[in-house]
């Protein structure tokens, strides 16, 4: 039916186009963020993911920066205990030279001087971001026995839990400034040693290198079975801070493992956000350019469907 009141043609056209233009600015959305879901109009499940995880993302790259602090810190305290293990072996080797009959022990106790006064700068200038592990306090209001390096962030359901990895300071540091501080917790060198054994105890009579310089060991006007038990008091320290390095050591390297498994985590994390809400240039630019060709067929047609109520005049003429 052909009516001068309704263009049915017209109507129709009209209606193609507008879908037509709509679809067009959604596609040009689409290629001009490069996201298909942009927001919880679009896909609300999706979006709601999507959110989710960038979230997640956010707090594994926390963690990264948290492991390497944690990292940085216990390089700082491995370098400086590898160097007192050093310093304490030179330590042995002039003890073992005051052991020979003739030696001139005071001019040895002066080499040793300086290799205490070394060990004591070493261990206070092992310090990194305010930590140090070496030189402590446990007098202090900050001291942990036991360090937690943050290492991990895990989602299960609605409830998120933060992994740590621990590394325990006690058997770590070197010197311990407490004046209200054991014999025997006064740190590796800092504590009282046994004068037959070697090991740490508060009831013993030797002390390798003292946190202030004071009481510590002096070969000037040792005898030689005194000697003889500062060289079995230093090789006991050797295998505590040998230990004390392999810990730290090891508590370094699962840093590591843990750092790249971060950093492969969030990668695969934002693989699956990708999934979810990137869009597909290669389809976009496809769908782009069919709908360009749509728009213009139905300004065409559009256009014709006009023309009908001209051609009704043609029936009056």
């Amino acid at each position: 039916m052909n009516s001068i009141n309704t263009n049915f043609a017209a109507i129709t056209a009209l209606q193609a186009l507008n879908k037509t233009n709509s679809n067009m600015v959604e596609t040009q959305s689409r290629i001009a963020t490069g996201f298909r879901v942009g927001g919880a109009e679009d896909n609300a499940a999706y979006w709601s993911m999507a959110t989710t995880m960038r979230a997640d993302n956010k707090s594994l790259s926390a963690v990264s920066d948290a492991l390497g602090l944690g990292a940085s810190t216990i390089d700082v305290a491995y370098t400086a205990m590898d160097t007192a293990i050093e310093t304490v072996k030179d330590i042995q080797s002039k003890l073992v030279l005051a052991r020979q009959p003739g030696a001139d022990r005071a001019k040895i106790q002066t080499e040793v001087d300086q290799l205490q006064e070394q060990l004591r700068s070493n261990a206070t200038a092992a310090s990194f971001a305010g930590e140090n592990w070496l030189s402590v306090d446990t007098s202090a209001a900050e001291y942990s026995a036991t360090e937690e390096i943050v290492s991990s962030f895990a989602r299960t359901g609605d409830s998120v839990a933060v992994g740590t990895i621990s590394v325990d300071i006690e058997t770590t540091y070197l010197f311990n400034s407490d004046a209200a501080a054991t014999a025997d917790a006064r740190g590796i060198l800092g504590s009282n040693r046994d004068a037959t054994t070697g090991a740490i105890d508060a009831a013993g009579t030797r002390v390798l290198v003292s946190a202030d310089g004071s009481g510590e060991m002096d070969i000037s006007t040792a005898t030689e079975a005194d000697i003889d038990s500062f060289i079995t008091a230093v090789d006991k320290a050797l295998k505590e801070m040998t230990d004390a390095a392999t810990n730290l050591g090891s508590a370094k390297n699962r840093i590591n493992l843990q750092q790249e498994f971060v950093s492969n985590l969030q990668d695969a994390i934002d693989r699956g956000i990708s999934t979810l809400v990137d869009a597909d240039m290669n389809e976009e630019s496809t769908r782009m350019q069919a709908l360009q060709v749509q728009q213009q067929l139905g300004i065409q047609a559009l256009s014709m469907a006009n023309q009908n109520s001209q051609n009704i005049l043609s029936l009056f003429r």
